[in-house]
C-alpha cells in the first residue's frame, strides 16, 4: 500500500491525499486500502497534521457531505501549458453539469483525445473535476481505465445531481 498522508473512506472506495514538497496529490481508490503503514483500522479515516493536508482533507469531507461546496485550496498545478488550459476549462464546469471531450476541446481550440490525455494527467481529481467530462455517446473514460473507475465517475456525477442513466 502506498503511504498516504490522509485517507477518507467513501461509498465508492476511498480518497487518498499525499503531499510532496507542499504539492497536494489526490488519488481516488476503488477499494478501501487494508491496514498499512499508519496501522489504522481500514474503516477509519485519518489525516496527518500537515496544514495543507488537513485543509484538503476537511474540504473533501465537506464535498462528500455537500457536493455544492467549492474547493478553496492553495494548490499549484504542475503540468504543461496545454494541460493547465484544459484543467482550467474543466474547473469551470459547474457542479451538476457535464461537458463532452469535444465541447471542451472546441472551447480551447484543441482535439478531444488531447483533452482526454490531459484529464488522465490530473493529479487533483475532485478539485479539477475530470469526472464532469463525458464522451459524445456515453459516459467516457475515467481514472485511466482502472477497474471500477467508471463506477467512481458515475457515483461522483450522481452525487452532484447528474442523471447518469442518460449515459448508459
Amino acid at each position: 500500500m502506498a503511504n498516504y498522508d490522509a485517507l477518507i473512506n467513501t461509498p465508492f472506495g476511498a480518497v487518498a491525499i499525499s503531499v510532496h514538497v507542499n504539492q497536494i496529490a489526490i488519488e481516488l481508490l476503488t477499494d478501501k486500502p487494508a491496514q498499512g503503514a499508519h496501522s489504522h483500522n481500514q474503516q477509519e479515516n485519518y489525516c496527518s497534521d500537515h496544514p495543507l493536508v488537513a485543509k484538503t482533507y476537511a474540504q473533501i469531507l465537506q464535498y462528500l457531505q455537500q457536493p455544492e461546496v467549492s474547493f478553496d485550496l492553495p494548490v499549484m498545478l504542475h503540468g504543461t501549458a496545454y494541460q493547465q488550459r484544459v484543467w482550467q476549462a474543466i474547473a469551470a464546469i459547474p457542479k451538476g453539469e457535464t461537458r463532452t471531450y469535444g465541447q471542451l476541446a472546441n472551447s480551447i481550440g484543441s482535439g478531444p483525445r488531447a483533452v482526454a490525455n490531459a484529464c488522465g494527467a490530473n493529479m487533483l481529481p475532485l478539485v479539477i473535476p475530470c469526472h464532469r467530462v463525458v464522451a459524445q455517446c456515453g459516459i467516457g473514460g475515467f481514472m485511466q481505465s482502472k477497474p471500477r473507475g467508471l463506477m467512481v465517475k458515475k457515483w461522483l456525477l450522481q452525487h452532484e445531481g447528474v442523471d447518469v442513466s442518460r449515459y448508459s
